[in-house]
């Protein structure tokens, strides 16, 4: 995806963040705003591509939402907000996702957060985003494909049978009346940590008020486990991986956090590896990190579930 306009974004200003209450994207009186992104990579009325002789492009099509969850700049993370107030910025992510699915051009909606300057944050106030792109991403089709060969040879949903097998083990870390907080066997990073809905959805948009309820719960669990495991604040990338507009009835929703530290001081690197065989390694093991945020989630408060 090309958009040259994202050259002009403002980058990690110290002071006048535009999306502080009082400014003109913002005005007053609000506990969450979701706003078109001022220099988005996608657009509903695009330009025409640049032809090059015997390649293939299309026009970007699309939208690109800002999600502000909160007017205050300080807020550390998802945990800092009340149950009642992330619940209702859930619930209107859940119909903003709606309408950008019945548009014609919409093959894709996905709903991503990244956190800290580390991962490099243009603007350092709280906020998500939800991109509505005009092609199925090759992560999501690799997940179809696997989940729907998967459901054909064992008749059984793959994250539901991980499921199954993750709630009597030590990776499990959280559960509510909606949703399982794991630690994968199959991470990629030290202390990822997956969000699986315990009901077999597919979208952010088929879920009920409830299960929106409960999914604020498991990102405020989430966030706490991650800022408490090792002392500081945990930059993170989210990543709510569910099905394609046309919906998949093998796929099964979920949300990845993929945090940056492997520990207190030190960063963990895609490098050679990582990038070039899009293989992770591991300087310890998903059962070690998962004891770690377990005894993380133990010190939480105000959550509807159970740490385990």
């Amino acid at each position: 995806m090309i958009s040259t306009v994202r050259q002009a974004r403002p980058w990690q200003p110290n002071e006048g963040c535009p999306f502080d209450p009082g400014n003109d994207e913002t005005g007053i009186g609000w506990s969450y705003l979701i706003l078109p992104n001022k220099y988005p990579m996608l657009v509903p009325n695009p330009p025409a591509p640049i032809k090059v002789p015997g390649l293939r492009s299309r026009r970007s099509f699309g939208y690109c939402k800002v999600v502000v969850e909160s007017p205050n700049h300080s807020l550390s993370d998802l945990h800092d907000l009340k149950l009642d107030e992330l619940t209702n910025v859930m619930l209107g992510i859940r119909q903003e996702i709606a309408n950008m699915e019945k548009q014609s051009f919409v093959k894709y909606v996905f709903f991503f957060r990244n956190k800290g300057r580390e991962i490099g944050v243009s603007l350092t106030h709280p906020h998500s985003q939800i991109y509505a792109l005009p092609y199925v991403p090759l992560r999501i089709r690799l997940e179809a494909k696997n989940m729907k060969n998967y459901m054909k040879r064992r008749g059984i949903c793959m994250l539901c049978d991980i499921l199954r097998i993750e709630n009597s083990s030590e990776r499990l870390l959280y559960v509510n009346d909606g949703f399982s907080i794991i630690k994968p066997y199959y991470s990629m990073w030290p202390y990822e940590i997956h969000i699986i809905p315990r009901r077999h959805v597919q979208r952010l948009s088929q879920l009920t008020d409830d299960e929106v309820r409960f999914l604020a719960d498991s990102l405020r669990a989430s966030t706490y486990m991650l800022d408490s495991v090792l002392g500081r604040d945990m930059p993170y990338v989210m990543a709510v991986h569910q099905a394609p507009v046309k919906s998949h009835k093998s796929f099964h929703l979920h949300v990845e956090f993929y945090p940056m530290l492997r520990d207190a001081s030190k960063m963990k690197y895609a490098a050679g590896v990582e990038w070039g065989l899009w293989t992770f390694t591991y300087d310890s093991s998903p059962e070690a990190k998962a004891a770690e945020l377990r005894k993380s989630c133990a010190n939480a408060r105000d959550l509807i579930g159970r740490c385990i």
